[in-house]
């Protein structure tokens, strides 16, 4: 095998990469964006009519659908504009090389101890809060527009940010790593019409950062004290203080940890599989 031709099978691979890698990212985000879901399907209905007006010889609908063919990507273009931003500020915000801090066990638990502690004194005392944890997408976009604390999470601190009257309790916290970032953060409330009408800001506000980026979002409600975590463009509603911990704490395992446990799980559903 000459060089050249090693050249060209690297070449190859990289193509295919590139291209698998483009249409992950694509089927990722689509997941959450109803608007773009509805966008493919009007894009299938319209590959099937012009089939089935290519079999049958329909000239009008065929005239027509070519029209629509031909200047389509543009019309799409225009119309979805906010959409392509989106997509393209997502591709801004990734970190390549990861989080921001990778935290050691003993650093996350000590963290989602004191958001605990935290979190149960805010439910139980009605006061609204939205904590915001930053992963693989950077958040400086919305940290540059907030107030910058870079101070150790505490319990204290948390719900002092919080508390009714202090001029930052409307706002987000953001927490990079092991340190709160900055507060009063302000970030774009999702318009998913399958949102419940009668959740507030906060929780809305949580799901569009969700949407948006690959952060955890956390909720007290100020209204009914209940906690919830929105993730992924997903708001798990009205959880038990356990199941919020659980939950932070199995998102925050660095991917090499929650590759190898899905490894374990499957391979004793295996063994499980056999013995039965």
């Amino acid at each position: 095998m000459t060089l050249d031709v090693i050249v060209s099978l690297i070449k190859k691979i990289i193509d295919v990469l590139l291209v698998w890698a483009a249409f992950y990212y694509v089927l990722k985000n689509l997941r959450n964006n109803v608007k773009m879901v509805l966008l493919l399907k009007g894009i299938f209905i319209i590959f099937i009519l012009k089939v089935i007006s290519d079999v049958l010889k329909l000239v009008t609908i065929g005239y027509l659908l070519n029209y629509v063919i031909m200047w389509g990507p543009l019309a799409l273009i225009i119309i979805f504009q906010p959409e392509i931003r989106n997509v393209l500020e997502q591709l801004g915000r990734s970190q390549l090389l990861g989080r921001h801090k990778l935290l050691t066990v003993d650093e996350r638990e000590k963290m989602v101890y004191e958001l605990a502690q935290a979190l149960d004194y805010m439910r139980k005392a009605r006061i609204g809060a939205l904590i915001t944890i930053e992963r693989d997408n950077s958040l400086m976009e919305y940290i540059e527009k907030s107030k910058k604390l870079y101070a150790d999470i505490s319990s204290e601190l948390l719900i002092s940010i919080f508390f009714p009257n202090n001029p930052l309790h409307d706002g987000a916290v953001i927490i990079q790593g092991d340190k709160i970032t900055s507060a009063g953060a302000v970030f774009p409330t999702s318009d998913n019409v399958r949102i419940n009408r009668r959740l507030g800001t906060r929780h809305r506000a949580a799901l569009g950062i969700s949407e948006e980026t690959d952060s955890i979002s956390i909720i007290a409600s100020e209204e009914t004290g209940r906690l919830s975590l929105a993730i992924g463009g997903e708001l798990h509603y009205n959880l038990t203080l356990d199941e919020l911990k659980l939950m932070i704490l199995e998102e925050l395992k660095p991917k090499k940890i929650l590759l190898e446990d899905e490894i374990e799980e499957e391979s004793i559903g295996g063994e499980n599989n056999e013995s039965n």
